[in-house]
């Protein structure tokens, strides 16, 4: 049985609210599925004994999503299914962090997220392949002030599976947009990852009772095994 990370913060009450609103409904696989990637950097991930010197590492448990990751973007190249690769980057400067500078300070650091940096760097366990894409974005959505769209549409998908991280952050923009834009939207939860564990959880719950189909992680790999050849 897959266990959702949210089912122990819910009550009793929580639950009947659900039942009465009729959340969570399945929206199912589509037909023409793509991959985003988001943000599975160096910054993100870490280094085994050495996360004190990645002020943004989400440490072991990113690592360990990272595995998952992996697993999802092999099955999908395997099966021609396009993956799309975002790099979150800011200029050393601070001259495009926008309003985000307003909640943080920009860090003077190569383990962090500064372009040409090796924190900002694709973790080398993942890698484009013919089929896919990379580019880099400023905000936290994959969409927002990207090509990702057009990619989507010129390549008829209906279905966009999101992995990566952070889940309270950039995953759950690049979903609410995804589902904004009408896409079928699908979150492997080993697949996602973030720094505290009760924003993971509750993001997810958020994302599966309205905008997105929360799935495990071995269900996802039989459908994309389905579109081999598609």
């Amino acid at each position: 049985m897959d266990t959702k990370p949210w089912e122990k913060y819910l009550g009793a009450d929580d639950r009947a609210v659900l039942e009465r609103g009729r959340f969570a409904r399945r929206m199912g696989f589509g037909i023409r599925p793509a991959v985003v990637v988001i943000d599975a950097q160096r910054y993100m991930v870490g280094e085994e004994g050495n996360d004190q010197n990645w002020p943004s590492s989400c440490g072991a448990i990113g690592r360990s999503a990272l595995k998952q990751i992996q697993r999802v973007v092999e099955q999908a190249q395997k099966s021609e299914v396009p993956c799309f690769f975002t790099t979150f980057e800011l200029d050393s400067n601070g001259g495009d962090i926008g309003v985000y500078g307003r909640k943080r300070d920009l860090l003077d650091s190569d383990h962090w997220c500064l372009a040409g940096t090796v924190g900002a760097e694709l973790v080398p366990e993942l890698r484009p392949g013919k089929n896919d894409i990379a580019f880099v974005k400023k905000k936290p959505s994959g969409f927002h002030g990207t090509p990702l769209l057009g990619y989507l549409i010129d390549r008829k998908i209906d279905t966009v599976v999101v992995v990566g991280g952070a889940t309270s952050n950039c995953i759950r923009a690049t979903v609410f947009d995804s589902s904004s834009y009408n896409f079928r939207t699908i979150v492997p939860h080993e697949a996602v990852f973030d720094r505290i564990a009760v924003s993971h959880a509750i993001s997810l719950f958020d994302m599966d009772r309205q905008f997105a189909d929360v799935v495990s992680v071995a269900d996802l790999l039989s459908y994309l095994r389905e579109c081999d050849g598609k």
